[in-house]
């Protein structure tokens, strides 16, 4: 998909965009994030999975919360990157499919992340959210790595206003998508925060993975 039509369909989106309620929002991502579901598992390794020690710890105060941004107004997002994991990718909006589903990017287009626009956008007060395909037929996609990243590791996600919000990795973990905890994983914790998310876990040919890899970070820094 060219820049120019990434543009258009951010533009076109932000025009039209409404925001839903958090239980909308968390009920149709519970369901919907199972159709991210394209990759064939068909290689000889499959992608990294999340380490245990990267769980995040829910009961701790991140220190970073005192010290955090100030959230940003809206933005659509340009571009993701993680450099550890060498991803460096154009996002394009994506919103509900005619069934009502979360639409993930098109698959054959292995370097392309969406960006959830039913929830904030990064930088904004609340959890943004950030999806992709872990693979495709021709082989590893934008997101294969995620399962990689440690905690203190950094995603850049470059705005349409030209910002450049960088969030802090503070945990990894893969869930199973019958028993997706959206509370846990969407939830506003009443600052700036992001979601990044894939497919994860075991794979069959009948229903494919059968997870969602999780990475959840906060907002440190604003360039």
């Amino acid at each position: 998909m060219s820049a120019s039509r990434l543009s258009v369909l951010a533009e076109e989106e932000e025009r039209r965009r409404r925001r839903a309620p958090w239980g909308v929002i968390a009920l149709v991502l519970l369901t919907g994030l199972a159709l991210i579901r394209n990759g064939s598992g068909e290689f000889d390794t499959g992608p990294p999975q999340p380490a245990s020690a990267a769980a995040p710890d829910t009961r701790a105060t991140p220190d970073a919360v005192g010290s955090a941004p100030t959230a940003l107004g809206f933005s659509a997002v340009d571009r993701v990157r993680i450099p550890v994991i060498q991803v460096d990718a154009p996002a394009m909006p994506v919103g509900l499919d005619t069934n009502g589903w979360v639409a993930a990017p098109p698959p054959e287009d292995a370097n392309l992340a969406g960006w959830f626009t039913g929830a904030v956008s990064p930088g904004e007060k609340g959890t943004a959210v950030v999806v992709g395909h872990v693979d495709n037929r021709q082989g590893p996609a934008v997101f294969y790595g995620l399962g990689a990243l440690k905690k203190g590791n950094r995603v850049e996600i470059l705005r349409k206003d030209g910002k450049t919000t960088v969030f802090e990795v503070y945990g990894v973990e893969v869930f199973e998508k019958s028993n997706f905890p959206g509370d846990r994983v969407y939830g506003s914790k009443g600052t700036p925060e992001l979601r990044v998310i894939t497919c994860g876990g075991g794979f069959s040919k009948q229903n494919g993975y059968d997870g969602n890899v999780v990475v959840f970070a906060r907002l440190v820094a604003i360039t």
